[in-house]
């Protein structure tokens, strides 16, 4: 291809994904590997917790994944074999 030929392809291109709306995915669907290098298994309140959420392990990561998001925003990988942390997902699933 010519220089130009290839500069209308590529602003074609650029064109198209413009006119696009993106939609996000889910970050499981994104992921192809584990969320957690490392656990927490210090007892958190949970008045300091606002949402939590449970990743069984699959083709991504052979480990069952807690993910603790705190009322600051920040984002704690929990140890699922803390006892604290087992009637936590007990009672998320009891729900």
């Amino acid at each position: 291809m010519t220089g130009k030929a290839v500069a209308a392809l590529l602003t074609l291109l650029l064109l198209f994904a413009a006119g696009t709306r993106g939609k996000a995915l889910p970050r499981s669907a994104i992921e192809l590997r584990c969320q957690c290098i490392g656990t927490h298994s210090k007892f958190i309140h949970p008045k300091f917790i606002e949402n939590v959420n449970l990743t069984p392990s699959g083709p991504h990561c052979k480990n069952v994944e807690v993910i603790a998001t705190l009322r600051d925003g920040r984002e704690v990988c929990l140890e699922p074999t803390a006892p604290w942390v087992k009637l936590i997902i007990k009672a998320i699933l009891d729900k």
